[in-house]
């Protein structure tokens, strides 16, 4: 790294609260070295009542972008210029670009999220999906799904400042796709199983398994899964979190952690900032990611 930093440097930032678990300072700089960039990215945990004072920095400093997570992504748009047309729909932003002074919010997860899916050999074009989750990477999830030919989503989030959200998300679904979309109280468990009964995948798009809520999930027992289900969840780290080792002692055809994800995310974002193609294959190595 210290053969690589000079002094036409350009950084990327990453803001979150907590942050210091993210993988994705580790693969982006190996992108950079790999490629030759003179590119930092590093990460910074920044809440929400810092959130528009590190905005302000980062266009002062003139940082060429940053990766925005939890709890930010519904957030950082109010200080930002202009929104990509996927981030405006989806109201969450997770990709920065500073193009000379003007901000832009873009969002990637839900490109990033299918993308996996497709690299996985999972083909949920056509089929239905239950999640869990109405935050930012869930919400671009679902949208991008609905985008891309899904024919039916059933979201569940508990009744918190998130569910007026994803009534809008269902509107905006059904009014704007050929998707069709439904909203539940994750608190209603019995229409939770009734729902992934006849899904042909389950997603958990929340932070639930990861710290601090390490070691939890929403399914109360193994009943609410089957062999045939493919079972997904966007955290990874721990890479196998309480649902996907119930999904795996059940015998789940097909369980994948948030790593695939995190990577393609990150390379549609990569290209955002260096208009350059991450190198996949390499990283995948380096980031250890089998299927």
């Amino acid at each position: 790294m210290t053969e690589r930093i000079t002094g036409h440097t350009e950084l990327i930032g990453l803001i979150a609260y907590p942050i210091r678990h993210s993988s994705s300072p580790a693969m982006h700089n190996e992108a950079f070295a790999k490629l030759g960039l003179d590119y930092a990215y590093l990460a910074f945990e920044v809440g929400n009542e810092e959130l528009e004072d590190t905005i302000k920095g980062f266009r002062a400093m003139k940082v060429r972008g940053a990766n925005v997570s939890m709890p930010n992504k519904t957030v950082v748009h109010k200080y930002l210029d202009k929104l990509s047309e996927a981030a405006e729909l989806c109201g969450s932003v997770n990709t920065i670009v500073n193009d000379n002074g003007v901000l832009t919010g873009h969002v990637t997860d839900g490109i990033g999220y299918m993308q996996s899916l497709k690299d996985n050999d999972i083909d949920v074009i056509g089929k239905k999906m239950t999640i869990v989750g109405a935050g930012g990477a869930a919400t671009a999830i679902q949208v991008q799904a609905a985008l891309d030919g899904v024919a039916e989503i059933s979201i569940f989030n508990n009744k918190d400042k998130f569910f007026e959200r994803a009534k809008k998300t269902v509107k905006d679904i059904n009014e704007r796709t050929k998707c069709k979309a439904k909203l539940y109280d994750l608190a209603d468990l019995d229409k939770l199983k009734e729902e992934i009964a006849d899904s042909y995948l389950f997603a958990n798009a929340t932070g639930v398994g990861m710290k601090p809520l390490e070691g939890k999930t929403y399914i109360p027992d193994k009943s609410f899964l089957r062999p045939d289900l493919i079972v997904t969840d966007t955290v990874y780290a721990p890479r196998e979190t309480v649902l996907l080792k119930m999904a795996k002692e059940v015998g789940c055809k097909k369980t994948m952690n948030g790593l695939g994800m995190m990577l393609f995310q990150g390379a549609a974002a990569f290209k955002l900032w260096t208009g350059k193609n991450m190198p996949i294959e390499h990283m995948k190595k380096v980031l250890d990611i089998e299927y």
